[in-house]
């Protein structure tokens, strides 16, 4: 079978799956439509509609787009269907009913931020920088009934530097991504849809512990000071640069949000301080945790800009008085 012979549908949203989408066009596969989420309410008023980055990239390019409310809408089913394609590829997009990812007749395979079965779930490359992982990668299977727990086709390793951020592993595992799903779609037409895929039993049984990667609200991203600088210091670069890790700044006696995005560690024990104590010195900002010091070297102040420690300093010459919890 030959790239041409192959009728594709994608299914993504943002611009994380538009590196997928567009290394799929630019390679010359046969992507016969592309489905993404309804354009999103924006504005002040929310009176603005604004459209996906896959949906953007597809009109950009000719790709019929549909955009279901419900995805076992009896209409957009029977659209779908009418484009008869034999493969569907799904990159960050929603949880498919059976209807719709067992309809192409050599199925449906997600390609997914984690090496699987770690790290399930909608924030897979956030948690594991969190946890302080020093490799992760992506994985390619064939959707089934649950979340990520499909058989698996093909994985692709990414190591993790001891001082990335999402936005680093973000775009490595954006583009390994891209790869790794044409490796896929290779091996689907070589094999003409025979795949030997396995089960994520065969990989459960040599880990002693799954870790999940859940969706992250605004609570999840609370930095918690009672922990040791190493685990802070994950979790500040495990939420940067979106959404943040944030803390609240008790200073002058009006309480407000400081968000952190890059920090640095320190071998300076806090001895008897309290973890959310404040220092400065010579125009660095430090803060306690339970066990080192955490400097901090890039924040932001709610209602602020982004700014250097430096620069916060400098407007707020009695910083050291305040405290963060």
């Amino acid at each position: 079978m030959e790239k041409q012979d192959l009728r594709i549908i994608f299914m993504g949203t943002p611009e994380f799956a538009v590196g997928t989408l567009s290394r799929l066009v630019e390679q010359q596969y046969q992507v016969v439509a592309v489905v993404t989420q309804p354009d999103k309410p924006v504005g002040r008023h929310q009176n603005e509609l604004q459209p996906s980055a896959v949906k953007t990239y597809a009109i950009e390019h000719g790709i019929p787009v549909l955009q279901p409310v419900k995805m076992k809408d009896p209409d957009f089913v029977a659209e779908l269907d009418s484009y008869n394609a034999d493969i569907q590829v799904v990159v960050a997009f929603r949880m498919l009913p059976e209807v719709v990812w067992s309809m192409p007749r050599f199925g449906t395979f997600n390609v997914h931020a984690a090496l699987l079965p770690q790290y399930r779930g909608a924030a897979p490359i956030n948690w594991a920088i969190i946890n302080g992982e020093t490799e992760t990668g992506v994985t390619t299977f064939f959707l089934d009934h649950n979340i990520d727990t499909g058989r698996i086709i093909l994985q692709r390793r990414f190591p993790i530097p001891d001082d990335a951020d999402v936005e680093y592993v973000y775009d490595g595992l954006m583009q390994l991504g891209a790869e790794i799903a044409t490796d896929t779609l290779d091996l689907v037409m070589s094999s003409n849809g025979h795949i030997e895929a396995k089960d994520q039993d065969e990989f459960t049984k040599s880990q002693n512990t799954l870790h999940p990667a859940p969706k992250i609200f605004k609570d999840t991203c609370q930095i918690d000071w009672n922990q040791p600088a190493k685990r802070v210091y994950d979790f500040v670069r495990g939420l940067s640069p979106y959404p943040g890790a944030w803390t609240t700044l008790n200073y002058n006696n009006r309480p407000s949000t400081l968000k952190l995005f890059h920090t640095s560690k320190n071998t300076e024990v806090v001895g008897t301080v309290a973890p959310g104590t404040i220092r400065t010195h010579h125009s660095h900002l430090f803060i306690a945790c339970q066990d080192n010091w955490l400097e901090i070297l890039d924040l932001q102040l709610s209602g602020k800009k982004r700014m250097s420690a430096r620069d916060f300093i400098n407007g707020n010459r009695d910083i050291d008085t305040a405290t963060v919890d």
